[in-house]
């Protein structure tokens, strides 16, 4: 019997959602906000920072790789939501 978890997570594989780098924007994620905390920023700009950090990225790996590499259009832009969205989760995550 599949689960609930189960089905989002083979849905969030075939939609491009989660991929291999996926892990790499976690850790940037906790990276960059542990940085900022260090440099003393307060907890909102500490995730905000990650946030402007990961668009800017994307819109550079759009610009290096265009959205070929995805397959399609709506899956690249469900990879780079599911990236942004997950390096801030876990730049939040940190600041609790």
């Amino acid at each position: 019997m599949n689960s609930p978890l189960l089905k989002l997570v083979k849905w969030q594989k075939e939609t491009s959602q989660l991929d291999g780098w996926t892990s790499y924007h976690i850790a940037a994620g906790a990276f960059l906000c542990k940085v900022f905390q260090w440099w003393g920023w307060t907890n909102f700009w500490c995730v905000m920072s990650v946030f402007i950090v990961g668009v800017i990225w994307e819109v550079f790996e759009y610009y290096v790789e265009n959205w070929k590499p995805y397959g399609s259009k709506r899956k690249w832009a469900y990879n780079t939501i599911a990236d942004i969205v997950v390096e801030t989760a876990m730049a939040w995550w940190m600041i609790l």
